[in-house]
């Protein structure tokens, strides 16, 4: 595979639990939350869809073939964002050399995600989770 075609795939895995439309070759839409990718064909699952008309349905497989287009609905989360303003905290012990994973260190102990603390305790762990509670707050909408 080469460095291109993993990067595609890994923007697509980085759409796994996030909000999509997908649009389909015969001009039909879904939007739901896209909970599987197959790597060899592109099918795709949605959950929790809808379709143009309202239609609320429980699961959606679109084979890669149908599919014409997939879009975001949600702004991605900005981790590099969350860890230049941890840094101006923390200087200098702001690991972010693990982003393109979905996460950073602060301090060597406290792993950051964009769901927030999900590693370290303490003092320390309890003020990262409070500027990332209000950095989160400041970039919704």
């Amino acid at each position: 595979m080469s460095t291109a075609q993993r990067r595609l795939f890994r923007e697509l895995t980085d759409l796994i639990d996030k909000t999509v439309m997908t649009e389909t070759l015969d001009g039909r839409s879904f939007v739901g939350t896209l909970v599987g990718v197959d790597p060899e064909t592109l099918t795709i699952c949605l959950a929790d869809v809808k379709d143009k008309e309202g239609k609320t349905i429980h699961r959606v497989f679109l084979n890669g073939k149908t599919v014409s287009r997939i879009l975001t609905v949600e702004k991605p989360f900005d981790l590099k964002a969350l860890a230049e303003r941890l840094e101006k905290v923390f200087p200098t012990m702001v690991d972010t050399s693990n982003i393109d994973k979905g996460f950073i260190w602060v301090m060597g102990k406290i792993k950051v995600t964009e769901k927030g603390v999900v590693e370290g305790s303490g003092p320390a762990a309890e003020r990262v989770k409070r500027i990332y509670d209000l950095f989160v707050s400041e970039t919704k909408g």
